[in-house]
């Protein structure tokens, strides 16, 4: 394939710390962010993500300084999502470090500010998540869930990605509320619903388990791949998964 695969460790933030859950809740502690983005960049990640779970929920922005510290110890480009709902906040994470923000429920409830964001920090410093879950009733099969996974919003999740490619969004990360932290690999059919219908960068996120499940996400149409429960766990070496998938003749960066 011509465009080389990434590699993208997540970083689930809750009071600081690194947690992850299992389908969005069962939440436990994995480190400190700091220590593990340093060791992800050691280890040879491509990209970093930092999500801050609750921020929404609780109804603030990210943790500036927390960004802050992360961004100083990280030597590949860091995305930050969650809590970030207007342009002024999206400019304060950038200024504290991040080289790119992610939306999500804000950007579900007014799209424009999609269109706002693309003009003052320009596309290639934006990505749109989007949380689904299956819902047969809907034509993909798939549906938009925000406020991190815990808000149906009875809309289409491939229609709602339609929509944000068409603001020249450059990269869409789906993300399984069945899959999350279930290590039984990724969404693969939402995978490929997505590679057809977008132009942007699909990310694959929510239940990698194994080798295999990475390299099923690459065949299925993503560019890079996101994990966190395997990174954090030591149960798979960013620096084992691009060997294995090198032997698979996949291009990784």
């Amino acid at each position: 394939m011509s465009v080389k695969v990434r590699i993208m460790p997540c970083l689930d933030m809750q009071d600081g710390r690194v947690v992850k859950g299992v389908h969005f809740v069962d939440i436990r502690d994995a480190g400190d962010p700091v220590e593990c983005a340093r060791a992800y960049c050691e280890n040879g990640a491509d990209e970093l993500a930092l999500l801050d779970i609750t921020a929404t929920i609780e109804g603030r922005g990210t943790m500036l300084d927390v960004v802050g510290r992360v961004a100083a110890a990280t030597t590949v480009p860091l995305t930050v999502g969650g809590g970030i709902s207007d342009v002024v906040t999206a400019e304060a994470v950038l200024k504290a470090g991040a080289d790119k923000v992610s939306v999500s429920s804000a950007a579900f409830r007014d799209p424009q500010l999609i269109s706002r964001l693309t003009k003052a920090i320009g596309a290639e410093r934006l990505t749109v998540a989007i949380d689904v879950d299956r819902n047969p009733s809907l034509p993909s099969g798939y549906e938009v869930y925000i406020d991190g996974g815990r808000t149906a919003t009875g809309a289409d999740a491939i229609e709602w990605a339609r929509r944000v490619d068409g603001y020249g969004v450059p990269v869409i990360l789906p993300t399984s509320k069945a899959g999350d932290g279930a290590q039984t690999g990724y969404d693969l059919p939402v995978i490929r619903a997505l590679r057809k219908a977008v132009s942007a960068d699909v990310v694959a996120s929510g239940g990698a388990g194994s080798l295999e499940h990475f390299y099923e996400a690459v065949q299925a149409g993503a560019t890079i791949l996101l994990a966190a429960s395997m990174f954090h766990y030591g149960k798979i070496q960013v620096s084992e998964l691009k060997e294995y998938l090198r032997q698979k003749g996949v291009s990784v960066a």
